[in-house]
């Protein structure tokens, strides 16, 4: 009788199919982790916080706490909108 699965590349290609896969999943998570710090960075920018804030996304449970503040906080560009609407506000004598 036959074995039912007979491998043609032998033992010895498990290990190295097991390191690439593991490479590639690491690699592949350094990657989303970059873009994400990216738009976070880009996100804080365009909010008027500075774009390091972007960073923290980086540290488990501050960036949940992160997106919480960037939820509810009063931005700065909105700040300066208020502000410069009560300056055109103001009537001229």
């Amino acid at each position: 009788m036959e074995p039912v699965f007979v491998s043609h590349h032998g033992p010895e290609m498990a290990p190295l199919f097991i390191v690439l896969l593991i490479t590639f999943i690491v690699f592949m998570a350094l990657i989303a982790t970059a873009i994400k710090i990216l738009v976070f960075c880009k996100i804080f920018s365009k909010a008027g916080y500075s774009w390091a804030l972007g960073l923290l996304m980086l540290i488990p449970a501050v960036d949940i706490i992160m997106i919480f503040f960037l939820a509810f906080a009063d931005w700065p560009v909105r700040k300066e909108l208020r502000r410069l609407k009560q300056q055109q506000e103001k009537p001229k004598a």
